[in-house]
Order: structure tokens, then sequence, then C-alpha cells
């Protein structure tokens, strides 16, 4: 198969444990793309931290896309247009912000530049915070939090430890009700998105906007939020490192993040085949 876009993961995917995109990995890539491949990162982070790893990889000249939000919005990197936004309505702020103060989770989501968050130290979201080079705003009082955060969100994530996360996330499914996607991104995030957003659907998008077709997909994804792209595209990836579902799924099963599996696939897959 004449294989012309790869779609990638970030955190555990393109970059390795230190969140940066070693240099085989980038060289690759680059190869790749003047050869008139496309390279589409889909992540869940918000767009300003997807904007960086675009960048170094110069996806505005070779006609590159980002989808962010785990597929809530997708932006054309060439033009800067974006192609899709979906966002939750305002009026479910507070029972989201509410379900966390009931589970006793901490909390945070996204305004402009900013993460706004209800604990600024904590280490999950500090994480997020040094990840996507994004700056937090604190709000500890959740009542508070609930008076400020009165516009549409993409998205919000609820955090704590994966052992008691597992246990949340079945009670936030629940009491959200079928019209709002809620999934665990990492162990440690339970993410609460408008109904029909994950990887997949947004790829779907991508295609009805771009007149490419799904065989000619390969998505290479480690996590629970990449099961949906790696079982939509035309080739499944999932790293050596990957979840055990993301690995049942996928129909190839690559080297590590920390070994240069990315750069294994685009070789085997798009430059010598």
């Amino acid at each position: 198969m004449d294989y012309k876009i790869i779609v990638l993961d970030l955190d555990g995917t393109l970059t390795n444990r230190d969140k940066v995109i070693t240099p085989r990995t980038k060289e690759v890539l680059m190869k790749a793309q003047e050869k008139g491949k496309l390279v589409v990162l889909a992540s869940g982070r918000p767009t300003p931290g997807v904007m960086p790893l675009a960048r170094e990889l110069e996806l505005e000249n070779h006609g590159g896309y980002i989808l962010s939000f785990n597929g809530g919005m997708i932006v054309n990197c060439r033009t800067g247009e974006t192609v899709f936004s979906s966002r939750l309505p305002a009026e479910v702020n507070s029972k989201v912000i509410d379900l966390a103060r009931e589970q006793r989770v901490d909390i945070m989501t996204y305004e402009g530049d900013h993460i706004i968050a209800s604990d600024a130290g904590y280490q999950y979201i500090d994480l997020e915070s040094r990840t996507c080079h994004m700056e937090v705003k604190e709000i500890s009082d959740l009542e508070d939090m609930k008076q400020y955060v009165t516009f549409p969100v993409p998205k919000f994530i609820l955090t704590d430890d994966g052992d008691y996360l597992a246990m949340v996330e079945p009670r936030v499914k629940a009491a959200m009700g079928k019209n709002f996607s809620v999934y665990r991104s990492d162990p440690y995030y339970l993410e609460v998105l408008p109904k029909g957003i994950d990887k997949a659907k947004s790829l779907e998008r991508f295609l009805e906007a771009t007149g490419f077709r799904r065989e000619e997909l390969i998505a290479c994804g480690d996590g629970y939020n990449d099961l949906t792209m790696i079982r939509f595209a035309g080739l499944g990836v999932a790293m050596e490192n990957g979840v055990l579902p993301a690995r049942r799924a996928a129909d190839y099963i690559t080297l590590s993040n920390n070994d240069d599996g990315v750069a294994h696939v685009v070789e085997k897959f798009m430059l010598n085949s």
C-alpha cells in the first residue's frame, strides 16, 4: 500500500521519555515530508501545546495538520486555518466541576494559552503545564471556578492517581450520560469532551476536508485515547511501550518511543516500501 499520511500521537509515541523528538526520528520524518508524505500530529494536548513540535517538524512548510484536544480541533499548519472545532456547552461546566468535587479529584481546563486548574502544584497538573509549555491559572475554590469558567471549553480533565481514577471513570460516565465522551487519555487523566470527539472521528473529518482515503493512513499511538485511530487507520500501529488494549488493536507493533519506534515505521512502510 502507498501510505501517504502518518498520524502521530505525541507523548509516549513521537516523543521519548524526556518529551523530545530524537534526532533520528526527526531526520526520518523530515525525509518523508520531503518525499511528499504528510505528517499529522494527533494529541490530547491543547493546540498551543502541540505547536512547538509542529514547528520543529516544519509542518507549516509541508502541509501538515494538528488534531488537538483529542480531535476537538483540526488546524491546517500551512494556512493556520481551523478546519474543525468543537467545545462543550457552557451550561455543563458547573456539572463537571461539581463532579470533581464529589469524586475528590483535581480538575483542569483551558483558556487561550493558559490552563485553569484547581491546584497548580499537583503533580499531574504540573506535568500538563510543563509538557504543553502553558502557565497555570489556579482557582482552588471550585465554587469560584464555576463562576469563572462560564464560557465553552474544549474539554475538562479530571486527574488523580490511576487506580483511583479507574473507579471514578464509570461514575463520571454515568453522571454525564450519552451526550458526552468520557475516557482516560492516560491512567491519571480522565477527559470529558463533547459527544463524538475522539481521534478516529477527527481523522474522518480530516479525510473529508482533504480528500485522502483511510487506507492511505498510518496511525501510531500508545494510549487508551489512541485506540479508535489505531483501529480506524489503514495501518494501525502501537508502540512497544503502549497499553495492552492498544497493542491488541494494532496491525503492527513497533519499537518503543525511546527506541525510535516512529522512525522504524516510517522507514519500513513509507520510505522503503
